[in-house]
């Protein structure tokens, strides 16, 4: 089929489907020697997770603990009461590693 287009009075201008269809066709050549798929295959997708993923997953799976649920809730009791107390103690030995070498380079 074609469509004649009369720009004017004097010209003409024909336009044919067939250029359109080569241009697809050049386009869909293009675009599997790019992906690098041959005779219409196509790569399957992969997934990989890095190992802070994989951590992150066995934390929230250890969430779900029964005794890890119980403390938490015994905690926040005692929170709410205003009766949980610091372990003083336990907070600098647990602090000290990551304060200690500010003061050592403190020079």
């Amino acid at each position: 089929m074609s469509v004649f287009l009369f720009v004017g009075v004097k010209t003409a201008m024909k336009i044919n489907e067939v250029g359109r269809i080569s241009v697809y066709r050049a386009y869909q050549q293009q675009t599997e020697q790019r992906t690098g798929s041959a005779a219409g295959k196509r790569r399957k997708d992969e997934v990989a997770f890095s190992a802070e993923a994989l951590e992150l997953l066995k934390a929230r799976k250890s969430m779900d603990d029964p005794e890890r649920m119980k403390r938490i809730e015994q905690l926040k009791a005692e929170v709410s009461a205003g009766t949980y107390r610091v372990d003083t103690a336990k907070l600098a030995e647990k602090i000290a590693p990551f304060v200690y070498p500010y003061f050592l380079n403190r020079d």
